[in-house]
């Protein structure tokens, strides 16, 4: 199998962002990152302005880093699509359990 060519700097953006889960509120320091993840601040501090410039993360008043309003949207945007889709399904079974031709 051959070996894919991935982006180094994408993968700790993308470990920062998963990092962020459960923060929202309160958010976390640069410093408990970069332990959680086995990162430098310095580099930890590049993800999160990555993430800040792209509405994915953003800095609360305390100075910690919490999900940013541009990751929440997209996230109210699955559950709004997830909720479609449920919809959809229910209204299928009850024609089904009713009998009728969709």
């Amino acid at each position: 199998m051959s070996k894919v060519n991935i982006s180094s700097s994408g993968t700790r953006i993308l470990r920062v962002l998963k990092a962020l889960r459960g923060h929202a509120l309160n958010g976390v320091s640069n410093g408990e990152l970069a332990s959680a993840l086995g990162e430098s601040p310095a580099n930890i501090n590049r993800a999160l302005n990555t993430l800040i410039e792209e509405g994915l993360a953003m800095k609360l008043e305390n100075g910690r880093f919490a999900p940013g309003i541009q990751l929440l949207q997209i996230a109210m945007a699955h559950s709004h699509e997830m909720a479609r889709a449920q919809d959809r399904i229910n209204e299928i079974n009850q024609r089904v359990i009713s009998g009728s031709r969709l």
